[in-house]
């Protein structure tokens, strides 16, 4: 493993905090939980709205949303092969053109996230839809898995001086590592995942987590998940994961590529509210006799 565990690259110290708007992500903060709502709300404007409310019912710090320039993203040679949508059978670039928002749309959704006191940001798929996205001035971006080995895009992203968070998904460590070395440390958080949707639990190997830890102590260390159900994430957390990331979803039963992997709002509620028992559980790990345990301390213990 090349540049890995021994011999590193990275300079090592105590897992820095970053900045993201008024509050700060890392060690010794509260869980980062971000709502993915990706392409899930399918074009509507209607179904981001029910989603933005959901996930701010649920606790969630953040929602966060996919933007491509299509004629930059689809290969041209899939322009016009034709599939069925939600709007009947269409060439596949017009159905990229379907499913991204426009400029009214994320306006509201900037007004909105300010309305109800959420975070917003997006995957930004090119470096146009950066420039479209800075208008609004997130507090953060995220980069995609497929976005990993893009260092021009990784750079553009870094070039706005917001945190940026990396996914690490159908990566191998090399390319892990070339990523962080072209970009800084500075200001990135990096997510462990993999990238299936939905992915069996046998592929989701959150032991990665302690892994890309000690690789980049300097760095937040996450989990963006896609796996159906809710205690893989949970067990994350209990990792020593400083943000995560789920996919959130109206109805899992919707026409869309990321339904099936995603939550729904109900689900999201008992998501959040696990984190944050965990959290609690979790505690400092420093041994110490709690006032509760004085009276059967007394009460039990023959010899003192």
């Amino acid at each position: 493993m090349a540049g890995g565990l021994a011999g590193s690259k990275f300079s090592y110290g105590k897992m820095r905090k970053i900045k993201v708007g008024n509050r700060y992500i890392g060690s010794g903060e509260p869980v980062y939980i971000i709502a993915e709502i990706g392409i899930n709300h399918n074009g509507s404007m209607d179904n981001v709205r029910k989603l933005m409310y959901g996930a701010k019912a649920a606790g969630c710090d953040a929602v966060k949303f996919q933007k491509r320039t299509p004629e930059i993203c689809v290969p041209k040679d899939q322009w016009n092969v034709e599939r069925d949508t939600p709007w009947g059978r269409m060439s596949y670039i017009e159905y990229r053109h379907k499913i991204e928002l426009g400029e009214n749309d994320y306006t509201e959704i900037d007004n909105l996230s300010r309305k109800i006191g959420i975070d917003w940001f997006a995957s930004c798929w090119d470096e146009e839809s950066v420039d479209f996205i800075e208008k609004y001035n997130p507090k953060l971006y995220k980069a995609s898995s497929a976005s990993l080995t893009d260092l021009n895009l990784l750079k553009k992203k870094k070039s706005t001086g917001k945190p940026l968070v990396i996914s690490t998904g159908m990566s191998t460590i090399n390319e892990i590592e070339k990523a962080v070395i072209n970009i800084g440390e500075d200001n990135l958080l990096i997510a462990h995942s993999t990238s299936t949707y939905p992915c069996p639990l046998e592929e989701l190997n959150l032991r990665m987590i302690s892994t890309l830890s000690k690789m980049f102590p300097n760095n937040p260390i996450g989990y963006s998940g896609h796996e159906t159900g809710l205690a893989p994430t949970w067990a994350a957390v209990a990792l020593g994961s400083s943000f995560v990331e789920r996919h959130i979803t109206i109805d899992r039963a919707m026409w869309g590529s990321d339904q099936a992997a995603s939550v729904e709002i109900e689900g999201f509620h008992r998501l959040v509210k696990n984190i944050r028992d965990i959290e609690q559980a979790l505690g400092d790990g420093i041994k110490r006799i709690y006032k509760s345990e004085i009276g059967p301390r007394k009460k039990l213990r023959k010899i003192l």
